[in-house]
């Protein structure tokens, strides 16, 4: 990403795009995978601080990109790939007796993981559909929501910011509690939470605007690390495929869901279409009925 400066034309931004979109995909399917490992009976709290690492990030990373392209310029922007070079060294020798492979069967890994997971990974992929709605409005159009409502581009910086931040709360929070608690729990609690928050942010002004931004925010960036839990306690024998099989889902889900969130933009204003997320959110509810207790 950091050579974006200097692609000299658009089928080459294109490779880098592409090449980045396979080294976050190689980091994200086995990192939870290891997380699980070592986080014994405890998943729920492992996958919290790996979400909240992740979250941290995407609070910071845009004000530092700003801020380094404001003074490097975006052609100049390319020195800023050390940083990444070097956590990934960091990381080669900090862990290098992790166990990342996991013996098998003869059996298909996909056939094998579908056979373990399909009865998590079904109901998972409806809230995933249900979830991104809002998730697309708030971390995508929210910015531009603000920007409309208050005309202050400062503000509609500071909302997004904001709402990266209170996530980085949420998933420490929701993932820890979960092992006590129950995954259903946490999740139903979650995505009630979220739609009725969202409600009432488009509804309300002011003060209680802020509050309600920052429940949307608490509650809705809270689901990640209990499905990550889930997917890797009923992933015995294929843990890794089932993971991957989580994120293409979710990847592909996110990246559709956004470009008809957009299109009902242009349809009915963000207002109307914030209001249509928060509906569609609520029908991810049902679903969660559908995970069977033993999978807490």
């Amino acid at each position: 990403m950091s050579m974006i400066g200097v692609a000299p034309c658009y089928g080459v931004l294109l490779l880098l795009l592409f090449l980045a979109g396979i080294s976050i995909a190689v980091f994200h399917v086995p990192a939870p995978v290891m997380i699980s490992r070592l986080s014994g009976i405890q998943v729920g709290k492992g996958m919290s601080f790996y979400m909240a690492g992740g979250e941290l990030a995407r609070t910071i990373g845009p004000i530092a990109a700003v801020g380094s392209v404001s003074l490097l310029g975006l052609e100049g922007f390319y020195p800023i790939m050390v940083v990444g070079a070097t956590a990934s060294v960091w990381l080669f020798f900090k862990f290098p007796d992790i166990p990342i492979h996991h013996k098998t069967t003869e059996t298909n890994p996909l056939i094998q993981m579908w056979q373990e997971t399909g009865y998590i990974l079904l109901p998972l992929t409806a809230i995933l559909v249900a979830r991104g709605f809002m998730h697309a409005s708030m971390t995508v159009f929210l910015p531009t929501f603000i920007k409309m409502e208050t005309g202050n581009l400062w503000l509609a910086g500071v909302g997004l910011t904001l709402f990266e931040a209170i996530g980085v709360a949420s998933v420490l929070i929701s993932g820890t509690i979960s092992d006590h608690f129950g995954r259903r729990q946490i999740l139903f609690i979650s995505l009630l939470g979220a739609p009725i928050s969202l409600f009432l942010f488009v509804m309300t002004h002011g003060w209680i605007r802020l509050i309600m931004l920052l429940f949307t925010g608490f509650t809705l960036l809270s689901t990640t690390p209990v499905m990550l839990a889930l997917v890797q306690e009923n992933a015995v024998n294929s843990p890794a495929a089932a993971n991957g099989m989580f994120m293409m889902i979710s990847f592909l889900a996110r990246s559709a869901i956004v470009v008809v969130v957009g299109i009902i933009g242009d349809l009915v204003g963000l207002n109307g279409t914030y209001l249509i997320s928060a509906l569609m959110g609520l029908l991810g509810l049902p679903f969660i009925f559908m995970i069977p207790k033993s999978g807490r």
